[in-house]
Parts: structure tokens; C-alpha cells; sequence
């Protein structure tokens, strides 16, 4: 299966970028095809341009200048989202991954009831996160938010029996050395078998 990854976050000494990486090793060990997506290295923009956002309902011409990255998303088959939880969300520049490249023509089709996937390609897609809210915040208090938009708003436009896999490191601003060595761990064995 072709994997494309797609990590945002700006620090190459974080543990969001570890994560990416046994994220990575994983899939290439269980036999995938891995095509890295790193938006802070590459310095992807994240901003909707107001060209952009004029020509985005003109399927002929909303690719422009985003080839590259509309070509990546239709190759793959799984799609693994590596980030931290910012404001319990996606970090602005993923957000703007979204804005940008989940276009109508490509994602999604308009017209008839509601939005037509069209990701058809997309049958698996996981994400690996940390948080720095205790899990219990985010549930309950938060009604999880990042779960509700994975499930119901980006594997709602892929293959219609697309698996979903959300691994998430909860409280991470209070967590320990072996704490992270254990989640690690769980990315490496959970990814294994996706």
C-alpha cells in the first residue's frame, strides 16, 4: 500500500517529529511505500490566497500551483496525519494543507445532497498526536473535537469502508520519559499492522 505522511510539526528535535519517524520506519517495515510529507520543511504556505480562493469552485484551474501536493494525495492509499494538538486543533500550517489541497474536483464534488467523496483511493487513514490536555478534557469537556473531524470530516470523503486509527498521547505537558517510550512503542506496533 502507498502511504503518504504528512507531519506538521516545526521542530526537529520535538516528540511529535520522533513520532513522525516511528511512524515512518513502521510502514516501511510492514512492507508499504512511504512518501514523506514534511509542511514546515518543505515551507508550505498555508494561507488560502484570495487568487486561490477565487478560481477554488473551478475545478479546471483550482489546482494551480498546488500540482505537486494535489498529485501526492491522489496516489495514496493510507494517509498518516503527524502532529501536535494546538488549541485543540490541527496546527495552522495542516489546516491550511486542508484549505489548500482538499479541493472540490479532487476531495469532494458539489452538488445533489451534501459534499461526494471522491478519495475513493484513500482506504485507511491514522493519525498520531499529542495533546496537552488530560484524555478526560478533551472527551468530555471538549466533546473530541479532533476524533469528530478525522472521522466524520476526512475519512468521510475517502473510500467509503476506509479504516480510521487515532493515536493520541494525552497530557503530555505532565508525561514521563517511559510514558513517551510506551506510546512510541504502541506507534510502532499499531502502524505495523494498519
Amino acid at each position: 500500500m502507498h502511504f503518504l505522511v504528512v507531519s506538521a510539526t516545526p521542530r526537529a528535535d520535538s516528540f511529535n517529529a520522533a513520532l513522525r519517524e516511528a511512524a515512518v520506519t513502521a510502514l516501511a517495515a510492514a512492507g508499504h511505500e512511504v512518501e514523506m510529507l514534511d509542511l514546515y520543511a518543505e515551507g508550505f504556505a498555508p494561507a488560502l490566497t484570495a487568487a486561490e480562493r477565487g478560481r477554488y469552485f473551478d475545478t479546471a484551474a483550482n489546482r494551480e500551483g498546488v500540482e505537486a501536493e494535489a498529485a501526492q494525495l491522489l496516489r495514496a492509499e493510507g494517509l498518516v496525519l503527524v502532529y501536535p494538538t494546538w488549541w485543540f486543533g490541527f496546527p495552522a500550517i495542516l489546516k491550511g494543507w486542508f484549505d489548500r489541497i482538499w479541493l472540490p474536483g479532487l476531495a469532494f464534488d458539489l452538488g445533489g445532497p451534501g459534499l461526494q467523496r471522491k478519495l475513493h483511493n484513500i482506504r485507511r487513514v491514522a493519525v498520531v498526536t499529542s495533546y496537552g490536555s488530560p484524555w478526560w478534557f478533551i472527551r468530555f469537556w471538549m466533546g473530541d473535537p479532533m476524533g469528530k473531524i478525522i472521522r466524520r470530516g476526512i475519512a468521510a470523503l475517502c473510500h467509503p469502508s476506509c479504516r480510521t486509527l487515532f493515536l493520541a498521547l494525552y497530557h503530555m505537558d505532565a508525561t514521563t520519559e517511559a510514558r513517551r517510550r510506551r506510546f512510541l512503542e504502541d506507534v510502532r506496533r499499531r502502524l505495523s499492522a494498519f
